[in-house]
């Protein structure tokens, strides 16, 4: 067993007085707000988003659907949980069933800073500009609350979530890196 550090990235944005794009899907996808009844569904969407990813490994609850519930079910059971910051994107695709594609969530931490939680999008779903929209949806949720601040945390390797956080105003704010005991050959650190 050895022990493995990944780079992690804390990255802030101001949203006081910040005038927030609108959250724009494309055509044949649609907005889930936040009620009890699709926790279920914004598990199952994080379980699919993150358990083939390097997060997985790095937070290991995110690569096991049991792990998901019950990381949904302690997020949304916090009195700092935001409703208004919490989504799920859904497609219709014409003729089949509705598929849940992507998910985040919304959390208040002490000083009144917004925490963006797990920001995912099943793999299949890339590169459609959900991530910025989901993103988009959930700052304009912190908002309506009356957040002034928000930081979401990135692994470091993950380069196209750094650059859309970036490209939406989210500046670095500070590195950490996490300790994570390895019993197979671990990705590296890059």
């Amino acid at each position: 067993m050895s022990t493995t550090y990944y780079k992690r990235l804390r990255m802030e944005l101001p949203l006081a007085g910040t005038l927030l794009p609108p959250a724009v899907l494309p055509a044949g996808f649609g907005w889930v707000g936040w009620s009890p009844a699709v926790l279920p569904r914004h598990a199952a969407t994080k379980f699919e988003s993150f358990r083939a990813e390097l997060d997985s490994q790095i937070f290991p609850c995110l690569g096991e659907m049991r792990g998901c519930l019950d990381l949904m079910s302690e997020i949304a059971q916090r009195a700092t949980f935001v409703p208004g910051a919490t989504w799920l994107i859904s497609h219709h695709p014409e003729g089949r069933a509705v598929e849940d594609c992507a998910t985040i969530q919304g959390l208040v931490q002490p000083g009144r800073w917004g925490a963006i939680q797990n920001v995912g999008v099943v793999p299949e779903y890339r590169g459609r500009g959900l991530g910025r929209a989901l993103v988009l949806q959930c700052l304009a949720g912190f908002q309506a609350a009356g957040v002034p601040r928000v930081y979401l945390e990135v692994t470091a390797c993950n380069l196209p979530a750094v650059q859309l956080y970036r490209s939406i105003g989210f500046c670095l704010a500070r590195t950490t890196y996490r300790a994570v005991e390895c019993v197979e050959s671990p990705v590296p650190v890059k």
